[in-house]
């Protein structure tokens, strides 16, 4: 999907603090083609700093205090004002609650994090002190997914800051902080990006294809091809990266012939077509490069389309195995 289609991701902030990465993330968002903007800026401190900034900058706002609330009724109460104001991820910058696991379950994914060291180095707090103490040469921050577990998600990317002999631990946090409001921006682009990028996009269809039993890997073509293993095996998905003088990304799979394709492209034309040179075939083309992609349904038609060219031995097996 060319760049001016795509739609920016909207994004919900959440803060304690001064929101130094609020800001941060907030102007670079105003940059030309950064693909994400801020839909609300939401604290658990009514009187947090970065309300008023984020006000005079014409964002929504929302503040709700912790206290006297169970953290599962704050949690919950913050997810719902992300959800109304629209937003499809959630950053925290400097937001001094750890989340309920039911929040992290509910946004799975779509929760990033700014933690100021090298991790999995120094997870918790102190870190520039026990960077120091231990001698290490470099500090710096990580961006990093949310999960149960405290600081422990999968890191996005990270930014060293080298250490002086002299420094103490408030020189070395000043200096990373100037780290993280280069780091954060950055790899939140790149992370909304993904669902749009053929390399992203290419990597997981692959796991899923390669899932299937007996399938390697081959080109057709020019494009990435699935197919039973062996000389006399036959492909089942292909991945084609605007192939063809093709306007997406897309996964193309076999039907059971032309009556269900054309069953398949009237009912949802708007993210299945027929695919240059394989459309008479019986084949179709499901558009991956948009938002909200049901990856359900691409390992359905994956284990579809490998159905109809597997070998009896094999999906007699996959048979019996359903019927558990």
């Amino acid at each position: 999907m060319p760049d001016r289609l795509r739609p920016r991701a909207r994004v919900a902030v959440f803060v304690s603090g001064a929101g130094t990465n609020m800001a941060a993330l907030l102007y670079a968002s105003r940059l030309p083609g950064v693909p994400y903007e801020i839909a609300l800026v939401a604290s658990n401190d009514p009187g947090a700093d970065a309300l008023d900034l984020a006000a005079g900058e014409g964002l929504p706002t929302f503040a709700l205090a912790h206290r006297g609330m169970t953290r599962a009724e704050h949690d919950r109460a913050m997810g719902d004002a992300a959800k109304e104001a629209g937003a499809d991820y959630i950053v925290l910058a400097g937001y001094m609650r750890i989340l309920t696991p039911e929040f992290v379950a509910r946004w799975q994914g779509r929760v990033l994090n700014i933690h100021p060291s090298l991790l999995p180095a120094y997870p918790g707090l102190d870190t520039h002190a026990r960077a120091i103490a231990a001698g290490d040469r470099a500090g710096g921050c990580s961006v990093h997914l949310v999960t149960d577990e405290l600081d422990s998600g999968e890191v996005l990317g990270q930014l060293a800051v080298a250490i002086s002999p002299e420094d103490t631990a408030e020189a070395l946090a000043a200096r990373v902080k100037l780290a993280e409001h280069q780091l954060y921006p950055r790899v939140l682009a790149d992370y909304v990006s993904r669902p749009y990028r053929a390399d992203w996009l290419l990597a997981e269809v692959r796991s899923r294809a390669m899932a299937l039993d007996e399938v390697e890997e081959k080109e057709s073509h020019g494009a990435p091809g699935w197919k039973l293993a062996g000389k006399s095996g036959k492909f089942f998905a292909y991945f084609s990266d605007f192939h063809h003088g093709g306007s997406n990304i897309a996964l193309l799979v076999k039907t059971s012939g032309a009556d269900e394709q054309e069953a398949v492209i009237a009912r949802d034309s708007d993210r299945v077509f027929s695919p240059p040179y394989y459309g008479s075939g019986g084949w179709i083309g499901i558009v991956l490069d948009r938002p909200g992609l049901d990856w359900e349904q691409v390992e359905y038609w994956l284990a579809r389309s490998w159905r109809a060219v597997a070998p009896r031995r094999l999906s007699r097996l996959l048979d019996a195995a359903e019927e558990f």
